[in-house]
């Protein structure tokens, strides 16, 4: 996701979506940890970084807010 789209997502609407995808992480790894194939690996790479991404909006928003 893109960080202008993220940028026009309101407060609530940001932490929903980083819960959604903190979760789906979590279950990736769990299945990868118990030796199931995922079936695509680089995919858990490129949530961390769309997670990473959603927070440094979240964070930016809150300094905006003060």
């Amino acid at each position: 996701m893109k960080t202008a789209e993220l940028k026009e997502l309101g407060a609530d609407e940001l932490a929903k979506k980083i819960a959604a995808a903190k979760a789906e992480l979590q279950a990736m790894k769990l299945k990868h940890a118990s030796k199931g194939e995922v079936e695509k690996p680089a995919r858990m790479r490129q949530m961390r970084r769309d997670i990473a991404r959603m927070l440094t909006v979240q964070n930016a928003a809150k300094k905006e807010a003060k």
